[in-house]
């Protein structure tokens, strides 16, 4: 998601260029409808047999936005001009081990941007894309007529606000909630609707990612972790807001809107000198309390969405 900026810009500005795409196989559903891709490859194979397939397309250049072992092996063997992405991993590890930030103060979208300088290509400003392809439809379940999406799941444990938690929030809230997630996010949602006063229309694990881009695109607020969905209710241009726990807003990942003022609130609890302990997330909270999430104000948090 947070690349399809860098895909739009390159298209629009270089009309002749053709853009191929290179993923892990979980992502390329959120690239297939793009009209500024020619063709996704994904890595469903041993790297060096898939850069073999590659050789082939006979590359002019290589943007790297990923800058790991294997794209640097990709990019010796391809042997094209490349321009590669700083993932200044170095300032996180300082940010994560010792509190010292000295990050540079710039979204990373910005940064992937600043990638593609050399070719001539700038910012156009309207930041991020999501297209669904024209099969998708969600006609057979019901949506409130005005809603808040709360997508209650993320990658890691660490990410998520515990089920009390997510309960206390909603039972606050005026409009009625659709929560969003995956089937791992099933068991969660279950205990939610249990517990919970609120009106809530549970569709975790049973919508794909383009159909919960659609909730999320008819959704009056939306409500997220520090996940994929929320840089997808971002470039519908939703209103949201975000609940940061082990990670912070200041790694350059918060929601992106280009030039388009939304308004959006940021919830992170401050004054944590364990946060943030990852740049990623963990299984669970290496100090065993879980302040960044226990803590977390639910009066205000749904204060922001009420207002």
């Amino acid at each position: 998601m947070l690349t399809t900026p860098v895909i739009r810009c390159l298209k629009q500005q270089l009309p002749s260029v053709e853009i191929h795409y290179l993923t892990k196989p979980q992502y390329a559903t959120i690239l297939e409808a793009s009209p500024h891709i020619s063709h996704v490859h994904v890595l469903d194979k041993p790297l060096l047999k898939k850069i073999s397939e590659l050789k082939k397309y006979n590359f002019d250049v290589i943007i790297d936005l990923h800058r790991n072992l294997r794209s640097f092996i990709l990019k010796v063997i391809l042997g094209v001009p490349a321009h590669s992405f700083n993932k200044v991993n170095f300032k996180k590890w300082l940010l994560v081990e010792f509190k010292w930030n000295i990050l540079p103060n710039t979204h990373i979208v910005d940064r992937y941007l600043g990638t593609i300088k050399p070719l001539g290509v700038v910012n156009d400003g309207k930041g991020l894309e999501y297209f669904i392809p024209s099969n998708i439809d969600i006609s057979d379940f019901t949506l409130p007529k005005e809603f808040v999406a709360f997508a209650i799941g993320a990658q890691h444990y660490t990410k998520r606000l515990p089920a009390p938690k997510i309960v206390e929030i909603a039972n606050k809230l005026e409009l009625p909630i659709v929560m969003l997630g995956g089937k791992e996010d099933i068991k969660q949602s279950i205990e939610i609707e249990k517990i919970s006063t609120a009106t809530i229309v549970n569709y975790c694990g049973k919508l794909t990612l383009h159909q919960s881009a659609i909730v999320l695109s008819r959704a009056n607020k939306v409500i997220s972790h520090d996940t994929g969905l929320m840089h997808i209710a971002a470039a519908f241009k939703k209103e949201i807001v975000s609940i940061w726990g082990n990670t912070i807003p200041e790694f350059g990942m918060t929601p992106y809107y280009g030039n388009e003022i939304v308004e959006n609130t940021l919830f992170s609890v401050p004054h944590l000198r364990c946060k943030p302990c990852s740049k990623i997330g963990f299984s669970k909270c290496p100090k065993g309390h879980f302040k960044c999430m226990q803590l977390q104000d639910a009066s205000a948090i749904a204060l922001a969405v009420n207002e």
